[in-house]
């Protein structure tokens, strides 16, 4: 019986098998190897749309409930809460299941097979503290059998990756995989021995592209939002800031679907009525009253891909108010981004650390992940490892296909 591999992603997700002893990725998305790990629901219930369809659901303004990021979830009190969601109430966990069974059926169609029994990635830590790492596997393994498959393994992701990219490697070499994802940095330094690898050490970090989208739309958009501004007192002299939870809920992919409250449209309201500029919290009750999170998160994700070339633009938030426009240039997105380079680096270092090396062992450096094409990340690498080849691996499927590769040893349980 054929094992699916299956690289769930918190921004896009792929499968693929082993075929002939070659990798074949599945069109689980038309025309593409990978889907957007996406999903969206109608108000009035009806059909659960998935990946580009999902976006599509949305940007055509209809009625309903889109989520993403939902990898971002796992292992928190968030995922079994139930909620209204597409007329029903239901938790994050089963929708998950729905998108895994989804993803499951789209594969089985592509190939004429039956899965019941997957490969899945997973990053090296969901999450610093053990126990909720432990929990949030736990977790994703629920999904899987709840969506069908009987049997389950996990691996992790740089792992895979290594695996995938081998093939480039010198005979004795040592290096070390980058692997930015949506949600997550992992790195694994390998030793290419005898045709094969040999994974020295492995760490992750809990940040990846969809934090860099947050930071973005903190230091561009959210200000134009009256993100960082002034509240007059109702009574009595002076001023006070303007409390930072719904912006952060706004800027955040995962919790984008439950900022529009009423309590949250009420605290708007009320600020706006006490802001010293009135306008930019007028723009965020237009916000939560027309939900218009996601496609305020959307429009930052392109500018900050396009500013990612040093190059100016700008975030255009015309759906807002007519022309409204927040610029960003390549400089500006350093800055936003810094905190977060800073964080990558330490990780890198601690990954050598672990494995017991320095810089100068390091003979290749293999970028993989969606966010690893961002500059701040080659920039990272060469600053840390100068002496390094630097290689450029297939970004968005180099993890499923090694995945699939390692599905000739994996035993699923």
């Amino acid at each position: 019986m054929s094992i699916l591999a299956i690289d769930f992603g918190t921004s896009n997700s792929a499968a693929a098998i082993l075929e002939g002893g070659r990798v074949r990725r599945l069109a689980v998305e038309a025309g593409s190897d990978t889907l957007p790990t996406a999903v969206f629901f109608p108000a009035r219930g009806g059909t659960m749309r998935i990946g580009e369809a999902a976006a599509q659901a949305l940007t055509g303004a209809e009625e309903g409930r889109y989520m993403r990021a939902l990898k971002s979830v796992l292992g928190t009190p968030l995922l079994h809460e139930p909620r209204l969601i597409g007329g029903r109430r239901r938790s994050l966990a089963q929708v998950i299941a729905a998108f895994l069974a989804e993803l499951r059926q789209r594969a089985e169609a592509a190939t004429g097979r039956t899965f019941t029994r997957a490969l899945s990635g997973r990053p090296v830590h969901f999450h610093p503290d053990p126990a909720r790492d432990a929990q949030a596997e736990s977790d994703l393994r629920a999904c899987y059998h709840a969506a069908g498959f009987a049997q389950v393994a996990f691996m992790p992701e740089p792992e895979a990756a290594a695996l995938a990219c081998q093939d480039g490697n010198a005979a004795g070499e040592t290096g070390l995989i980058v692997d930015i994802g949506g949600g997550t940095s992992d790195f694994s330094v390998y030793r290419a021995e005898g045709g094969r690898m040999r994974i020295l050490a492995s760490h992750g970090i809990r940040l990846g592209g969809t934090d860099f989208d947050g930071a973005v739309s903190l230091t561009h958009a959210m200000p134009l939002l009256g993100h960082g501004g002034h509240l007059r007192r109702e009574m009595g002299p002076g001023l006070l800031p303007v409390p930072n939870a719904i912006y952060a809920d706004l800027a955040s992919w995962a919790h984008i679907p439950f900022a529009y409250t009423p309590e949250n449209r009420r605290q708007a309201r009320q600020m706006a009525r006490l802001a010293v500029d009135p306008a930019a919290l007028d723009r965020l009750v237009t916000v939560l009253t027309d939900e218009l999170g996601h496609d305020l998160a959307f429009a930052v994700e392109r500018a900050k891909i396009a500013a990612n070339d040093g190059t100016g633009t700008r975030i255009p938030m015309g759906f807002i108010e007519p022309g409204l426009a927040a610029p960003i240039s390549g400089a500006s997105l350093q800055d936003a981004l810094q905190d977060h380079g800073r964080a990558l680096d330490r990780a890198l270092a601690e990954t050598l650390a672990r494995a017991g090396l320095s810089a100068g062992d390091i003979g290749s450096v293999v970028l993989v992940g969606g966010s690893s094409l961002m500059a701040l990340v080659s920039d990272l690498a060469a600053r840390h490892l100068p002496a390094a080849r630097i290689r450029r691996s297939e970004a968005f499927t180099a993890v499923v296909d090694g995945l699939a590769l390692a599905t000739r040893t994996e035993q699923c349980s």
